[in-house]
């Protein structure tokens, strides 16, 4: 049904708006479209009053990770390489987003080359957590991130390598989802690793990650990694309810070395799905720990094939800590990468074990809190940290989708991460939407929104 309460024409004032009062401090966007989203937003309500419908996203603001490329408009990757670089073209998914009637306000800033959690790029600076200026957004999609939170746009799109979308959903208190592995197309987007790359839709609202998702689930004949795989409409379902549904606790990996506050939070979200209906049953998770190594192998492994020319005749065109942590991929050789592969396909065949006992496993989206800016810890060691709940679903390929469920003591958002087995988004939305519907965590705003 159309939502013409507010005009797409308010909702775009709206943002942008917030954009000119917090951008400077936040630093969420790189490039604002103002003038094509407001004459975007006119057609939108144009169209409304002559009764018709532009799509599912009819008049939706949308952000941009700045990876991914719009024709006519600066598409950076946070990397002086691509500085100034305009495409010719708009990547797949953002001409799905436009036929859907959606609204864009501009790009978001991101990590360098997507290659970290903080968000921080010689092209356009550091990002900052708009709950707490001092600390980071996450990353590397912490620009989308934290225009989300920032009510600079209604939806957004990142781009999920090991986490770059589910981290900065749970640092920002929003929801962000990775898709399966080839369900939603990845031309267009500067590569990381392309056996592991995903575009990632987020918003505050599970309803409104599953439209976007509904639009951009779609099969690319020219993308070697999209699979022909239908969708069923599954929107009608979203209120379904969680009665029945079996969640997978897991007993080892997941729940180990954790913030206390943020393991007291997702073990209340427990309660609170178990509260509604869903029954939920320890699990173990044999390899979850050793997931993490093998998927940095590859991601690695894939992004010195990338850039590993580049970072050997220019190296001065990377900033210090991307410089380091990618330079690591030159260790591993052919044969790591071969056992690997095999430690992959073991992986996931303990997975469809897993997923034959249960429809659902839960977990931390990360284990601790946001880090300051200036952290002193080195990119390498804070990334890996922070992804250690995240990169085995992104070595196996499977569905994850991370939802606020509370806050530190310090005020910084807490998320959990819902996984699901190959294809089964429709379930994660589920979850999450009964989920939201009981609590209020995803409606919270920072402080700067009231100021």
């Amino acid at each position: 049904m159309l939502d013409t309460n507010p005009s797409a024409l308010a909702r775009t004032r709206e943002s942008l708006d917030n954009i000119r009062r917090h951008n400077g401090v936040v630093n969420a966007m790189i490039t604002v479209t103002e003038d094509a989203a407001l004459a975007d937003a006119e057609r939108a309500d144009a169209a409304a009053a002559e009764g018709r419908w532009l799509g599912l996203l009819h008049g939706m603001p949308i952000a941009l990770k700045d990876n991914i490329s719009t024709a006519g408009v600066r598409t950076t990757s946070g990397s002086l390489f691509f500085k100034d670089h305009v495409p010719n073209e708009d990547a797949p998914v953002v001409q799905k987003l436009r036929a859907a009637g959606a609204v864009f306000v501009g790009k978001a800033t991101m990590h360098e080359l997507a290659f970290g959690i903080r968000s921080q790029n010689p092209v356009s600076g550091s990002c900052h957590n708009p709950w707490n200026l001092d600390h980071i957004p996450g990353g590397s999609s912490g620009g989308s991130g934290a225009a989300l939170a920032a009510d600079m746009c209604q939806g957004a799109l990142g781009t999920d390598t090991g986490g770059s979308v589910r981290v900065p959903a749970s640092m920002n208190g929003i929801t962000g989802l990775r898709p399966t592995h080839g369900r939603i197309p990845i031309r267009g987007i500067t590569p990381v690793s392309v056996a592991h790359d995903t575009v990632g839709p987020m918003a505050r609202r599970v309803e409104d990650v599953a439209r976007l998702f509904a639009v951009l689930a779609t099969y690319d004949p020219l993308d070697l990694q999209s699979r022909d795989k239908p969708l069923e409409n599954f929107l009608p379902s979203l209120g379904r309810g969680v009665e029945g549904l079996r969640i997978g606790l897991p007993k080892n990996h997941y729940f180990e070395d954790l913030d206390p506050e943020i393991e007291d939070a997702v073990r209340k979200a427990i309660e609170i799905l178990e509260g509604l209906g869903a029954e939920t049953r320890e699990i173990f998770v044999e390899g979850a720990g050793e997931a993490h190594q093998w998927a940095v192998t590859m991601i690695y492994s894939d992004i010195i094939a990338e850039f590993g020319e580049r970072l050997k005749n220019q190296p001065e065109m990377f900033s210090d800590q991307v410089r380091e942590r990618m330079n690591t991929g030159f260790q591993y050789s052919g044969g790591d990468y071969a056992r690997a592969l095999r430690a992959r396909e073991a992986w996931r065949r303990e997975l469809r074990r897993i997923y034959g006992e249960v429809e659902v496993v839960i977990s931390p989206t990360v284990p601790g809190e946001a880090g300051l800016i200036d952290d002193s810890r080195n990119l390498l060691d804070a990334t890996h940290d922070a992804t250690r709940f995240t990169y085995g679903g992104a070595l196996a390929s499977v569905p994850g989708l991370s939802l606020p469920c509370g806050f530190t003591k310090k005020g910084l958002p807490i998320g959990m991460m819902l996984e699901a087995a190959w294809w089964n988004e429709p379930t994660l939305f589920r979850t999450g939407y009964a989920y939201q519907q009981a609590t209020d965590w995803h409606l919270r705003k920072p402080p700067i929104l009231e100021e």
